[in-house]
């Protein structure tokens, strides 16, 4: 535990520094002190969510080639259905992974974002678990957050709530009232960003296979697990995940529309509106799947535009246009 709060501490005093100048900001324009560390939690969310969209860009290509392998994949599986010696077993895995290693996709990298996302989950998390403590003196200062500043915030209230009470053990209605407000809302964000991707931007050989099912699975579990923890997080926490939620559900929703999967529902409703639009629809295509032609990088290829055949004209009418 010791070095995981070493490893953590950095990131606390990061997110310390940022929620306090944004603290200063709000203050700077006349937010009441409850609102105005309420809104930095939210300010810190977005510099947080800024900072990881490299890492979002990447996941968007990683899941497009893992969407558009899933045909070759289902090739594999098929060949190999109801062979369960270890030979076999093998051969199947191998003819996977030469798989990816051949269209350089990475099954793993869509979960990066979420990996490297918990740390400040939960440095964020401690920080605002421990005010008490620090108000009370029984833990140093964080950067700028003193036991002055550590008290300010503990004290301070939206809605009648404290940003440091938590659903369980509050007696205060208000407390209990916005955290059960904020875990339906941040349940109801994960469940539309989750059930927009699976129903819109998804093609249809992406849903049907084991790991598919699994995301369904879970789109229905999500709410539980929301419900369950969030009645332990402070409401300062809740507001940092709620934020975030409706980040995702936002940054989905540009992709869907502008950048949506091949064969996706989602990707089909684009070339309705290109074709209205009278523009050119790019097709992304991965190297190393039969067809399209290899290469190190991912190819977009415009669609050809449909040319109007030309009507043959005899020397006669050319003649005439010629008198005229």
């Amino acid at each position: 535990m010791d070095f995981f709060q070493t490893l953590l501490y950095p990131i606390k005093l990061g997110e310390a520094w940022v929620m306090y100048a944004w603290h200063w900001l709000f203050d700077l324009i006349g937010l009441p002190t409850g609102w105005a560390w309420a809104m930095s939690i939210v300010g810190l969310t977005v510099i947080v969510r800024v900072l990881l969209i490299p890492l979002f860009v990447k996941q968007i290509h990683s899941s497009r080639r893992m969407q558009l392998i899933q045909p070759e994949m289902q090739k594999i599986q098929k060949k190999y259905k109801g062979k369960r010696d270890p030979e076999s077993q093998r051969a199947q895995q191998q003819e996977i992974m030469d798989l990816y290693k051949r269209t350089g996709t990475n099954p793993f990298a869509s979960c990066l974002p979420i990996l490297i996302q918990s740390p400040f989950f939960f440095a964020l998390f401690q920080l605002l678990n421990n005010l008490k403590a620090q108000s009370e003196g029984r833990m140093g200062a964080i950067g700028p957050i003193t036991q002055q500043i550590a008290h300010q915030i503990e004290t301070s209230r939206i809605f009648g709530a404290s940003l440091s009470d938590h659903f369980l053990g509050s007696t205060v209605t208000n407390t209990k009232i916005l955290t059960a407000v904020l875990i339906v809302l941040m349940s109801a964000t994960t469940f539309t960003t989750q059930h927009q991707l699976m129903r819109k931007n998804m093609p249809a050989a992406a849903l049907d296979n084991p790991f598919a099912k699994q995301q369904k699975v879970l789109l229905y579990l999500m709410p539980l697990f929301f419900a369950i923890s969030g009645v332990n997080f402070p409401i300062g926490v809740l507001l940092y995940w709620l934020t975030t939620n409706l980040w995702s559900m936002g940054q989905q929703f540009y992709v869907i529309r502008n950048m949506p999967a091949p064969g996706s529902a989602a990707y089909k409703a684009m070339e309705e509106r290109n074709k209205r639009k009278g523009r050119a629809t790019k097709h992304v295509t991965v190297p190393g799947l039969e067809g399209n032609g290899g290469g190190a990088e991912a190819v977009e290829v415009e669609e050809a535009k449909p040319r109007q055949r030309q009507q043959p004209v005899s020397k006669k009418r050319n003649k005439k246009k010629g008198r005229s």
